[in-house]
């Protein structure tokens, strides 16, 4: 085993997997019930997932700041390259408040793995355009409503496809060591433009409707949320309505010599695919 996968059914890892699998790239899916148990809050579960892996992809465990000492076992187990899946915002001043930037955990890993011993590249994606098809924001496209406080605001959602083949580039290749890739799709859209190009490509009736973050945090909280992770869930697309993640970046032709996939190409295959059906 060369490249150990954590996150591996996840958006991203699971595409992760499938391009390796194309390439006969051999890899351990790292995972709870996986052939070899992997815990992010055991660490005696990480040894026997680490051992004999040369590469690592990361994409860490947002309940708990395990992704440095996990660095650290992977460097003492011979790990020589780590591809971590951290986040936009990180070095964005005022893209969270204070109280949610303390403990983030991609700050974190990034902060742990930048003078590490290692070889490693850093992933900055900004939002999933797969987060309407099969993310959070699935069952209020179903329900025909984006109901969230993000006013006009926009963001340039970038597809998971595409953060996987950036994945597979840094895991796989040289060239891509000491960099940090910025991701994002190559326009931005607004909430609205969102539910119009779903609607178009699905036949379904789907509208935008912008509501107050705290009438909606007493929603979430009502529907069973706790209050922290309502507030900390509404902040984060806060960011969107005060147009912080609508500026492009260029990560992905940097990083696999082509521009990223526009998202009503994203919305147009997940439709085709029955995503919303």
């Amino acid at each position: 085993m060369t490249i150990l996968l954590t996150g591996a059914t996840g958006k991203v890892g699971r595409r992760v997997a499938a391009r390796l699998d194309e390439l006969r790239v051999p890899y351990r899916a790292a995972s709870r019930t996986s052939a070899t148990p992997f815990d992010w809050t055991d660490e005696t579960s990480w040894p026997a997932a680490l051992d004999g892996v040369r590469s690592a992809f990361v994409v860490p465990y947002d309940a708990a700041l395990v992704t440095r000492p996990f660095i650290d076992a992977a460097i003492k187990s011979g790990v020589e390259r780590i591809v971590l899946l951290s986040g936009r915002g990180v070095d964005v001043r005022d893209y969270l408040p204070p109280h949610l930037t303390e403990g983030n955990a991609h700050a974190d890993g990034e902060a742990a793995l930048r003078p590490a011993a290692v070889e490693w590249t850093i992933l900055r994606p900004g939002w999933f355009a797969q987060n309407f098809s099969e993310g959070f924001f699935r069952d209020s496209v179903l329900a025909g409503e984006l109901r969230l406080p993000a006013g006009d605001g926009a963001a340039s959602y970038v597809d998971a496809d595409d953060i996987a083949a950036v994945a597979v580039a840094a895991l796989t290749e040289d060239g891509h060591v000491g960099q940090t890739y910025e991701l994002s799709g190559p326009r931005a859209v607004t909430m609205a433009e969102v539910a119009a190009e779903i609607a178009a490509a699905s036949g379904r009736d789907v509208r935008y409707t912008h509501v107050d973050h705290d009438e909606l945090a007493r929603e979430l909280v009502n529907e069973g949320w706790p209050a922290a992770d309502a507030d900390e869930y509404l902040h984060l697309i806060g960011a969107i309505r005060r147009g912080i993640d609508a500026y492009l970046s260029d990560g992905v032709e940097r990083a696999v010599g082509r521009p990223p996939r526009d998202f009503r190409d994203v919305v147009q295959e997940a439709a085709a695919a029955g995503a919303w059906s």
